[in-house]
């Protein structure tokens, strides 16, 4: 058993002369938070229905909880909750009503299910409104508890927090975690809003124009994206030299204009200015900088289309 509760094959999908999924292999471990980046248009919502089974890839293999072939999947996909792209719903019948209607549809008794629901994803108090009145966060709430009610080990969410307000997206975010810790439930979730999967996956998943670019688990984008120091001096290569000697362990990269970038320094920035000003190097600008999930994946994107 590798530990992988989804995984696609060289998985292919194309619309007409459209190439919307090129070749993509993804590896989901069990329990883990599984963050799907990429621009709209990159393939995200597609990917999403193929492992749903709302669509059907061109070419290649999906695996889920180690079950392959249409009807074995077909079997298994019971075991998952989906929200993909806006849910839908009936405008005038209540929240109650609608989480009762797919209990019916899904087979699941209620037994106090539908409570449970309502009051996990914080739609309670609107349970005798009808679903053309809530608000669009409230619609997204509506849509987990739907995903929600089979008790799901796997959770396919398509841009859950899209829309929501900043107090909804930390609400959301909290739910999600829970949701991962308590009832260690697996989650693919997609976005183009960056900033907010770093503050919630496991491991991610870089899609552009179709083609997985990288998958990187958070501890090694971290260490990617790690501080580095920036010195702009008079004399790059007489600094290289004293900074390999006095600090060999230190990994450097000398940039254009006169730059040296350390990355992850391992002494506080004092020590690199020391180190000019002991030889006599004037520096004329030092800096620390961090990259961003936007910036690695702006990066990424330019490597790829440099293929």
């Amino acid at each position: 058993m590798n530990g992988y509760v989804m995984e696609t094959r060289q998985v292919t999908k194309t619309y007409g002369s459209f190439l919307a999924l090129d070749h993509v292999n993804i590896h989901v471990r069990k329990g883990c938070i599984y963050g799907l980046v990429g621009d709209n248009g990159a393939g995200k919502s597609t990917l999403l229905k193929l492992l749903a089974g709302q669509s059907f890839p061109t070419k290649g293999e999906i695996e889920i909880l180690g079950k392959h072939g249409q009807k074995d999947l077909e079997n298994v996909r019971k075991q998952m909750g989906c929200m993909i792209e806006q849910p839908g719903f009936f405008p005038n019948m209540t929240v109650e009503q609608t989480l009762r209607y797919y209990c019916i549809q899904k087979g699941i008794p209620d037994k106090g299910r539908i409570l449970e629901m309502m009051k996990m994803t914080g739609i309670y108090e609107k349970r005798k409104s009808k679903c053309g009145t809530l608000s669009l966060g409230q619609k997204q709430r509506l849509g987990l508890g739907i995903a929600m009610l089979g008790e799901p080990k796997i959770l396919l969410l398509d841009e859950p927090i899209n829309g929501l307000d900043p107090s909804g997206i930390i609400e959301f975010r909290n739910l999600l975690r829970r949701l991962n810790e308590e009832k260690r439930i697996t989650i693919l979730l997609s976005s183009h809003i960056l900033a907010e999967l770093q503050q919630i996956a496991d491991v991610y998943g870089f899609l552009s124009r179709g083609v997985l670019l990288e998958e990187i688990s958070t501890e090694e984008l971290r260490e990617k994206c790690a501080d580095c120091i920036e010195l702009s001096l008079s004399d790059t290569a007489g600094y290289c030299v004293f900074l390999e000697k006095t600090f060999p362990e230190e990994n450097y990269k000398v940039l254009p204009q006169e730059r040296v970038r350390i990355y992850a320094p391992k002494r506080p920035g004092e020590a690199y200015s020391r180190l000019a000003a002991e030889h006599d190097i004037a520096i004329k600008s030092m800096q620390i900088l961090q990259s961003s999930l936007e910036d690695y994946y702006m990066k990424l994107k330019e490597r790829g289309a440099g293929k």
